[in-house]
């Protein structure tokens, strides 16, 4: 079974925080990635906004204390969080396809969704929170050869805030996957955060999956038992089931046969290039295909990085298939009682969207450490 390893990563009991004097805003929420470390590091998360209905009923699923705003932000205003006008931190991050990296046609500041911090600033400064969470990926860095990243502390830091940024790797922090994400926090306090220290071990994708039950291409079954007892586990396993009797959402999706063929021709770390030709006979031009497409994942490293991993194809390290839906969720470090709404290809989308909690929590715990 997988390795052991000594982690200091704890799960609060039920996330019980409704009373912490740190209160919370989660804005551009989406399933709740951020919001849920931050309730883990001890945050009281009273609201979240998110346009989305599917993602906006997976948070009000998981998040059933706080109040979920389901309308486009640009109509959101303080006056919407009536019992929450000075809230300790409010966090979010604003949609990010503009930013990405893989996407460098739409990377300058003439795409409008790359103007949706703009609504970010607005309500820090309608709400005047003592911390805020900015987060993103990392390709923020590069625009505009890092003027953009630039023009957005300047905006906080004309507000009074002490501003930090900082990219971080998820793998470094108690995720089994290699993610990078870009954090900028400020404070109202003066404070010269310092973002926390990253962890010298890492979680293969072994720790994180292997209690999970064996599934098979196009499988949909709701609840199934765990493959091995909990003592048998990982400490990842293990601290993943934390509430949970068993595996949910064993969601997978259904390829043809010929992807299923494909897949069995991958060996752990390989990817399209390990399919031979007359599998690949309806690909027109096939160096147009990045090495992330039909990626199998190696069971003793950290997963690569979990986005849209349906429309990637990637590969169970054993057994060929996609990744299930609760596989994706344990890599990204959601626990087993977390349940996501919509169908597959909506929670498919939440996962791969979602801030790491595990990332999270790390930073709001660093954050909150000045006050203890």
């Amino acid at each position: 079974m997988a390795q052991q390893t000594d982690t200091s990563i704890k799960l609060q009991d039920a996330y019980d925080v409704t009373t912490s004097k740190f209160t919370g805003i989660d804005i551009f929420s989406g399933a709740g990635g951020l919001s849920l470390g931050a309730e883990m590091a001890g945050v009281n998360v009273k609201y979240a906004v998110e346009v989305w209905p599917s993602a906006a009923d997976t948070y009000e699923h998981n998040h059933k204390e706080a109040k979920v705003i389901c309308k486009d932000i640009k109509e959101i205003t303080a006056e919407d969080f009536v019992d929450c006008q000075s809230p300790f931190i409010v966090m979010g991050g604003p949609p990010c396809q503009g930013f990405s990296m893989s996407n460098t046609r739409n990377r300058t500041m003439e795409n409008p969704k790359n103007h949706l911090f703009e609504q970010f600033v607005r309500l820090v400064n309608e709400l005047k929170p003592k911390w805020f969470l900015f987060e993103n990926v990392s390709g923020i860095t590069n625009i505009e050869g890092g003027k953009v990243e630039e023009f957005i502390a300047e905006q906080f830091e004309a507000l009074g805030y002490q501003v930090e940024a900082k990219i971080l790797w998820a793998d470094k922090h108690g995720v089994p996957q290699r993610r990078n994400r870009f954090f900028m926090v400020g404070n109202l306090d003066g404070i010269k955060f310092e973002f926390p220290a990253d962890q010298e071990r890492e979680i293969s994708v072994e720790e994180a999956i292997g209690d999970l039950p064996i599934l098979h291409n196009g499988d949909n079954i709701d609840s199934l038992p765990y493959r091995v007892p909990a003592g048998e586990a990982s400490d990842y396993a293990r601290l993943m089931r934390h509430g949970s009797r068993t595996s949910k959402q064993n969601f997978v999706s259904l390829n043809n046969d010929l992807v299923i063929q494909r897949y069995h021709c991958i060996p752990q770390g390989g990817n399209w290039r390990n399919i031979p030709q007359e599998l690949m006979q309806n690909y027109a031009d096939k160096t147009r295909c990045h090495s992330g497409i039909y990626k199998r994942l190696r069971a003793n490293q950290p997963s690569v990085v979990i986005s849209n991993y349906r429309k990637s194809m990637l590969i169970h390290p054993t057994q060929d298939r996609g990744l299930s839906v609760r596989e994706a969720a344990r890599i990204q470090s959601f626990p087993d009682n977390f349940v996501f709404s919509g169908p597959i290809s909506h929670i498919q989308q939440q996962i791969g969207n979602a801030v790491p909690p595990l990332l999270a929590k790390a930073v709001v715990e660093k954050i909150l450490s000045y006050y203890k």
